[in-house]
């Protein structure tokens, strides 16, 4: 794997492959690689056993062209700066190539959350949301979840910021529990939208989901939940995987069984009979379709030469590196990139935001029949451009609709100091 690839260079060498299809000045080119600003703080919080410990964190907002700052908080030991630059960048096209009206941003704590109590991390998110509140807003900044995070720490973020502003206000972030404002559907939304373009890919391929062979690397939110969507389709999962490891039966997976064996135990690692394998060989498992779900740079150049799936569906971000990209390409492997697979969470997010403004609420099948008409359509948008400029692959068909999406945002508004 290619851990040591910097995600920020990804993005930007990802931006320059589709300006070369894009009518795009080279100071405005400039402008959509890097972000607007950066809030990076230091958090220092007493633990429960009086001590006190220093947490780095971020905030990026890359782009507002096309509306307020969009994107989730992580908390993981590998968040640095550049991480979040580039995933707040990633958060700006993949707003665009689904056409909602957000811009991107991104935050994150570097810290690993298993090592803390709840009150402890109570403390630290309280922390954070502090920091915070000068950005965020329902018109200005917008958070939602990400790794190692949920309702539960939007919850906190939303009463601190409400309880320090003295106001309602829950549509200051998003991924809420539906108690507090959240939206039914938002923790399939992810996993959703990974099932719905791999089943349009299928389809735009002339082929049969039924029957076909999945692996999937991670199974925690995302991973999952596209496992059991596309069983439920009728394809067969072979294997999954988490940090511990994962397992293989080629003669199929319970999708759904395999997810409570890791709740019970904190892994899929052990589950039934299956053979106990490497996240790298699940990688180069011979499929038909692989989702990669778990963190950046999972594949590289060399890895890639060794995978044998014929479609890849990005539920994570970032997990090919530029370089595999383009063995992949000469291979024939389709990649439906990260902006469009994983884009089901941010769309649900912005049905949430609606949702909260409004004060009116949807029921799940409303959500889901949203969702499914903006991906199906940013699919099929992607296609059309894909063949229209006879682009090298879908990530970069992606970035071109994306890009001139921005760019028409950015000059209809002008340039003024």
């Amino acid at each position: 794997m290619a851990n040591e690839t910097n995600p920020f260079e990804s993005l930007q060498e990802q931006l320059d492959d589709a300006a070369e299809y894009v009518d795009v000045d080279d100071g405005v080119l400039e402008r959509l690689k890097n972000p607007e600003r950066i809030l990076e703080t230091n958090l220092s919080v007493e633990m429960d056993d009086g001590s006190v410990e220093v947490f780095r964190a971020y905030r990026s907002e890359f782009n507002g062209d096309r509306g307020p700052y969009k994107g989730g908080i992580r908390y993981h030991p590998g968040v640095t700066r550049d991480e979040v630059k580039a995933l707040s960048g990633w958060m700006v096209y993949k707003c665009a190539t689904v056409g909602i009206p957000f811009g991107g941003g991104k935050g994150g704590i570097t810290i690993d959350p298993d090592e803390y109590s709840e009150s402890e991390l109570e403390r630290i998110t309280r922390s954070f949301a502090t920091e915070l509140r000068p950005l965020i807003g329902e018109d200005r900044d917008i958070p939602a979840p990400d790794v190692n995070t949920g309702q539960r720490e939007m919850n906190w973020i939303k009463d601190t910021y409400e309880t320090l502003e003295n106001t309602t206000e829950p549509g200051v972030i998003t991924g809420k529990d539906i108690s507090s404002g959240g939206s039914a559907g938002r923790v399939e939304a992810t996993g959703r939208s990974t099932m719905l373009v791999v089943r349009e890919m299928f389809d735009y391929l002339g082929r049969d989901l039924q029957g076909a062979t999945v692996a999937v690397q991670g199974y925690g939110n995302a991973g999952h939940i596209a496992a059991y969507l596309l069983e439920d389709l009728g394809a067969t999962v072979v294997a999954c995987s988490d940090s511990s490891g994962g397992v293989y039966d080629p003669s199929g997976i319970d999708a759904r069984e395999a997810k409570a064996h890791k709740t019970e135990t904190g892994s899929v690692v052990g589950y039934d009979d299956a053979e106990e394998i490497t996240n790298e060989e699940l990688l180069t498992l011979d499929v038909d379709v692989l989702v990669p779900a778990a963190l950046e740079n999972a594949i590289d150049a060399d890895l890639a030469e060794d995978v044998q799936a014929d479609v890849i569906a990005e539920a994570a971000n970032g997990p090919l590196t530029p370089d595999a990209d383009d063995v992949l390409a000469e291979r024939d492997v389709y990649v439906v990139p990260d902006i469009l697979a994983n884009a089901g969470g941010v769309t649900v997010s912005y049905f949430e935001w609606v949702q909260n403004r409004q004060r009116f609420y949807w029921d799940e099948e409303r959500v889901n029949d949203e969702l499914e008409a903006i991906i199906t359509d940013s699919f099929w948008n992607l296609v059309d451009a894909y063949e229209e400029h006879d682009l090298p692959n879908f990530r970069t068909a992606a970035y071109v609709v994306a890009v001139n999406r921005v760019l028409d945002a950015y000059e209809q508004s002008g340039n003024w100091p």
